[in-house]
């Protein structure tokens, strides 16, 4: 314990810059496990803790070291069972401070064909699922599809999820202003009783937005309703108005990040510039 404390005083800089990232990285801990499946396990945890802390008091030997074993136990348990709670939150880490800052993405491809596409598709009572990849690439969902590469407009979308086609089933996944791929398969979203309210196509939508920074735009084929999914909420029963606001929204607000990201660096690497060498 002293040595720890010595090692602490040691530089004033660095034990402060220290304590800062400790603080961030418990505040974004918080944050990930908030309302998730995940606290009941951090509970489990602590738990084990107290006890392994009453048991080294008590000099109780063999409780002591069964729950020793069991701490190392519940480290390889939680990367197993948490593993897409963990690379969705690694991704919106990457994304939230400045990792993702190489692939900016501030304008919708084709905005005006996907809109008439929608409008077509719910007047139809054709259901259909449009994935627009962001920052974070979907290469891997791409090429569990069909590889099309076509350009985007209203007809192409339209005949893709026209019931009997072979390629209705899935979801569409527009990258590089192109309809990169269709009948895509999107992973399920982990949220159990989000079952008993949404369909399949829905919960698709909303596991894809949460493991990447897409933005999905579903129409239903039951009630013709469309919704927009984005960083795994979902926003039902819009208009074609009310979808355009919900996309230029979550487009201010990406604008917003993608400039805040850039302000830190250039401020970075003024003050990087004006330190006298040594």
């Amino acid at each position: 314990m002293d040595t720890m404390w010595t090692s602490v005083t040691g530089n004033p800089l660095i034990d402060l810059l220290d304590i800062l990232i400790v603080a961030y990285l418990l505040y974004r801990l918080i944050v990930f496990i908030k309302d998730t499946r995940v606290i009941q396990m951090f509970l489990g945890l602590g738990f084990l803790l107290l006890l392994s802390f009453v048991a080294r008091i008590l000099g109780m030997i063999i409780v002591g070291q069964i729950i020793a074993t069991l701490q190392t136990v519940w480290v390889v348990a939680f990367i197993i069972i948490f593993q897409p709670e963990l690379r969705a939150a690694l991704t919106n880490l990457g994304l939230r401070r400045g990792f993702g800052m190489f692939r900016q993405t501030d304008e919708f491809p084709a905005e005006a064909e996907l809109l008439a596409s929608i409008s077509r598709l719910s007047k139809r009572g054709l259901g259909a699922l449009i994935v627009i990849e962001g920052e974070v690439r979907l290469n891997n969902w791409i090429k569990k599809g069909v590889i099309l590469d076509a350009e985007i407009t209203a007809l192409t979308i339209e005949a893709i999820f026209t019931v009997p086609g072979p390629l209705h089933d899935g979801a569409v996944i527009i990258s590089q202003n192109k309809i990169a791929a269709a009948a895509v398969i999107l992973p399920i979203t982990e949220q159990e009783e989000l079952a008993y309210t949404l369909g399949t196509r829905h919960r698709a939508a909303i596991g894809i937005s949460e493991q990447s920074d897409a933005i999905v735009i579903v129409v239903s084929e039951e009630t013709r309703a469309i919704s927009v999914v984005f960083d795994g909420e979902i926003r039902r029963g819009l208009s074609l108005e009310d979808v355009t606001i919900e996309l230029e929204r979550i487009r201010r607000n990406k604008s917003g990040s993608a400039r805040k990201r850039k302000k830190a660096s250039d401020e970075g690497s003024e003050t990087g510039e004006s330190l006298p060498a040594s």
